[in-house]
């Protein structure tokens, strides 16, 4: 073996041994590095998690993201949302946020849906009170209420109530449906004012809902109790005029006068 093959075995080796011990150094470098400063841990949706669903550990998992693509009101753990109710549809790869999400503090799921300041009422329904059945939870509605003016046979029909959202459908609080599906009631979200002009129309005539369209949130309406028609003003009843006081005469030098007033009786003599 010549000298120049000798040295380039040699040279070789070193190099190999170079290349080798670069490579521990910074495979050594990346396994002891810490966290990435710019990301942050996220609970992100890894099914499509529908209205009304409560969470389970199946449905979300834990991923890093960009710390300025994470919402405030983000999860940095899984264990923090399991157990709570989506207050609105989620699709796979949706970060769960907690404007999203309600605590289920015991009973239906439906009672944690509604708003903290809120009541649920249910209307019973047919194809026509119901939209057709196009109803479905999550949409908006006004609610119209119609009911005879006196003795004839008409009829007055006003909107009472307004931007009302469905929360379920009979005994259904989330579909998957975007079908027509006639059902028998339909539960409402309201105020506790909203509720007591609802009812008290139920009781006075029939009801119809109107369906609204999601991008419209304006009231014309204010949330007061409102009677359905408002009763006329009273006649006002002229006060009674003041009796005249009574004067008898009597013969005699003077005249006698006799004065009632009322249940007062007066007697007086006059000269002529």
């Amino acid at each position: 073996m010549s000298a120049r093959t000798l040295t380039l075995v040699a040279l070789s080796l070193i190099l190999g041994l170079g290349a080798a011990w670069m490579a521990n150094n910074w495979l050594s470098a990346r396994l002891n590095a810490g966290p990435d400063d710019n990301l942050q841990s996220v609970v992100v949706a890894t099914v499509e998690i529908p209205f009304g669903q409560m969470i389970e550990a199946q449905h979300v998992s834990l991923v890093r993201m960009p710390k300025n693509t994470v919402p405030d009101d983000g999860f940095d753990a899984t264990d923090k949302v399991i157990g709570k109710i989506a207050t609105f549809s989620m699709l796979r790869g949706d970060i769960l946020r907690g404007a999203r999400l309600a605590e289920h503090l015991g009973g239906s799921t439906l009672a944690s849906l509604i708003g903290a300041d809120k009541r649920a009422i249910s209307v019973r329904v047919d194809d026509v009170v119901g939209v057709g059945g196009f109803l479905l939870p999550g949409n908006r509605v006004d609610v119209l209420a119609t009911r005879k003016v006196g003795n004839n046979s008409e009829a007055e029909s006003k909107t009472i109530l307004e931007d009302l959202r469905v929360l379920a459908v009979d005994q259904t609080a989330s579909t998957d449906k975007t079908q027509p599906v006639v059902v028998r009631a339909v539960t409402l979200e309201m105020s506790s004012v909203e509720a007591e002009v609802l009812v008290k129309a139920q009781t006075e005539g029939r009801l119809q809902l109107a369906l609204r369209n999601p991008l419209n949130n304006q009231k014309k309406l204010e949330a007061a109790p409102l009677a359905l028609v408002e009763a006329p003003a009273p006649t006002p009843v002229a006060a009674p005029a003041p009796a005249k006081p009574l004067v008898r005469r009597s013969g005699g030098a003077g005249v006698g006068v006799t004065i009632i007033r009322g249940t007062a009786v007066e007697a007086t003599k006059v000269q002529l």
